[in-house]
Parts: structure tokens; C-alpha cells; sequence
């Protein structure tokens, strides 16, 4: 009997000491606007994009500004909806896009501060665009189905949809008391786009090369540099280090992807308690991940805003990611707690200043 109760001891001393739950040191964390949420939209990509927008502003000038997502959203939809249109239909028209559309767009029709243009209609609070997108489209589709028969001009229906869910377009503003454009407003706040430069890691393309990403919401052919897998990582953790935040465009459809949980893991093995107590990752190489990308288990879902570094009690690097699905119900105040691993499989891309990168990959990207 008393060998039994010390086997069962130190069974349950074993089982306790493999169960932990998670436990998380903050070793960096970087200035971000609040986390608010993106509504009934598909606009991650601008809402991440401006709130990585937003850390740079802060970054530069030590101004906390909130930008307006839904004037980027505006001028986007009229250029997808032009792609669309010349490409007679074969394209993609969605309401997803990725962190370059935000940067072609400031490029062309500058930025406004959120105050000045909300993208909602009186009385509103929450955005909702399945009706916006639907029309839209159906203008298009109508229009391609028969260019004769079609009595207006497509352009300013799609324009004219666009003021009735989202608001006019503007072109002159008041903000702290000045007058601006949206364009002098790019410049107060001191954002180049072509600072910025978007990064990835395959096998199907050569290293430290530039290339056209063939994902389905790259509607406009933006270009990606190519590095290994070890310098993805590199990257991302010197630009951290050195004080600047990072966008990040990623799969979210693994089950272990928990906005509840604010955790985002890939475990060795299988089970519903990994969300909740610590336990061994599975190794990420660059084949296992290129395996995942061909076989459609990871796909361009999701862009959001990495800020910060964690650990664990084991030592186990996590990124503190800034989500755009508000806080209510969800872990960690909104954000996501995500492992290293998880990064190194599910990452689409990333989007950095070009200043964050390591003087040596820098180099071997001819970037200046």
C-alpha cells in the first residue's frame, strides 16, 4: 500500500510539473493606439496597416494620432474596382486587401485623421460593409456583362455607392486648429511610403530576390523580398529591439489561433488543453512550411499588428500581436500572444521600415 501511494504521488507530482499554465514576462513592448475593432468588414488590412501607421507617427514625431482606415478603404475599393473591370472580371473583388494597398493608396490620396472621416453613417457605431461590397460588385459584374447595354457610367456609380455607405470624399480639413490636404497631412506626419518594404520567406522563389506573391487578395501585383526562414525571424526580432513595430499579414484558421485565449501556438501534439497549459511546439523548418503554404493550410486569412516581445516560464518567444477584433470576450485585452512557431509556419508576410533591417540582409536586398 505504501508503494502504491509513492507511485501515486509521484504520478501526480509528474503530471503537475508537465501542466503549467501559461505565465508571460513582457521583454519589449511598443508604443500602439488602442485596440478598437474592424466591425462586419474584411478590412484587417487597413485597420492593422493604419495601426502600424499609427506606431510610426509616434515612432517619428512623438504624435498620437488616430488615423481614418475607411478613407484608405474608400480609394481602394475604386481602384479593385478598376483592376476588375479591366481584367474583364478575372480578378479578385473582395473586401480583403493588403498592407501595400494601404501604402499605394497614402501614396496617391494622402491620410486623414479618423475625426475627419469615420466611414460611418449618423448614428452608427459599428462598421458593416456586406451591403456596401455587394453592391459594389453587382455594379461591376452588371456593367461587364453587357459594356452596351449598361445606360450610366460604371465609375460613378461605383463612386457614388461609395459616398452613400461610406461618406464624400474629402479634400480639405481642419485638425488641431490648421488647415490641411490629405496629402499635407502625409507630410506633417512624416510617413514616406517608400520607406517601407514588405518581406517573406518561400522556397518556390530564390533568396533575397523581389517577387510577386501569387495570393489571391494581391490584387495589385505588390512586390514581396524573399529571405530564409532564420532571417524572417531575425528580422522581426531586430526590428522589435530596436523600437520599431512590425505589420503582419498571417493565417488564422488553425483551431490553436484562440482570440479567446489571446494564443496563438502550434503544439507537438494535438490536444484541447494546449491552449491552456504549456507544452512542447512543433519544429518549423522552411520545407514543412512551404509544405503548408502549396496545400492551402496556410493562406493570407489575416493582417494585424505586431508591437512587443514576450516570454514564457520556460523561455519560449512570443510576439504581442495587436488584433482588430476589439476586446470584448476576448484574452489578453484584444491582442495575441503568439509563439514563434507559430510565426515561423503561419506568416504570409511582414512589412517593416526598411531602417529596421539588419545592415547585412539589407545589403544582400540592394536596399537603400
Amino acid at each position: 500500500m505504501k508503494n502504491n501511494s509513492i507511485l501515486i504521488l509521484l504520478a501526480l507530482t509528474s503530471f503537475f510539473s508537465f501542466s503549467q499554465t501559461y505565465e508571460f514576462e513582457t521583454t519589449i513592448d511598443l508604443e500602439a493606439t488602442d485596440v478598437i475593432s474592424q466591425g462586419s468588414t474584411g478590412t484587417c488590412w487597413s485597420f492593422s496597416t493604419s495601426s502600424f501607421l499609427e506606431s510610426e507617427i509616434t515612432r517619428l514625431t512623438g504624435k498620437y494620432i488616430d488615423l481614418s482606415e475607411m478613407y484608405t478603404v474608400r480609394h481602394t475599393y475604386s481602384n479593385k474596382a478598376w483592376n476588375y473591370v479591366m481584367r474583364q472580371g478575372k480578378a479578385q473583388f473582395s473586401q480583403g486587401g493588403l498592407a501595400h494597398d494601404v501604402m499605394n493608396s497614402i501614396s496617391k490620396y494622402g491620410v486623414v485623421p479618423n475625426e475627419v472621416y469615420s466611414g460611418l453613417s449618423e448614428g452608427e457605431t459599428r462598421h458593416n460593409h456586406s451591403q456596401l461590397a455587394d453592391s459594389l460588385k453587382t455594379i461591376l459584374n452588371t456593367y461587364l456583362d453587357n459594356t452596351k447595354a449598361y445606360t450610366s457610367n460604371w465609375k460613378t456609380d461605383v463612386e457614388q455607392t461609395l459616398d452613400h455607405y461610406l461618406g464624400k470624399d474629402i479634400t480639405t480639413f481642419t485638425f488641431d486648429g490648421k488647415q490641411y490636404t490629405p496629402q499635407s497631412f502625409l507630410e506633417m506626419t512624416t510617413i514616406n511610403p517608400d520607406d517601407y518594404v514588405t518581406i517573406t520567406s518561400f522556397t518556390h522563389q530564390p533568396y533575397y530576390s523581389n517577387f510577386i506573391l501569387n495570393i489571391p487578395d494581391n490584387f495589385s501585383n505588390g512586390g514581396f523580398y524573399n529571405v530564409t526562414l532564420d532571417d524572417l525571424v531575425s528580422i522581426t526580432n531586430h526590428a522589435l529591439t530596436n523600437g520599431f513595430s512590425i505589420e503582419l499579414d498571417c493565417d488564422v484558421s488553425e483551431t490553436t489561433f484562440s482570440p479567446q485565449h489571446g494564443l496563438a501556438i502550434i503544439p507537438e501534439e494535438d490536444g484541447k488543453n494546449a491552449l491552456i497549459n504549456v507544452g512542447k511546439e512543433k519544429t518549423i523548418t522552411a520545407d514543412y512550411r512551404q509544405q503548408e503554404f502549396e496545400n492551402f493550410n496556410t493562406t493570407d486569412d489575416h493582417l494585424m499588428h505586431i508591437t512587443g516581445m514576450l516570454k514564457d516560464q520556460n523561455g519560449t518567444i512570443y510576439y504581442k500581436v495587436k488584433n482588430s477584433w476589439g476586446k470584448q470576450g476576448l484574452g489578453n485585452d484584444g491582442y495575441i500572444y503568439m509563439s514563434e512557431a507559430y510565426f515561423k509556419l503561419k506568416t504570409i508576410s511582414i512589412m517593416i521600415h526598411k531602417d529596421a533591417l539588419p545592415d547585412a540582409i539589407k545589403s544582400k536586398l540592394e536596399l537603400h
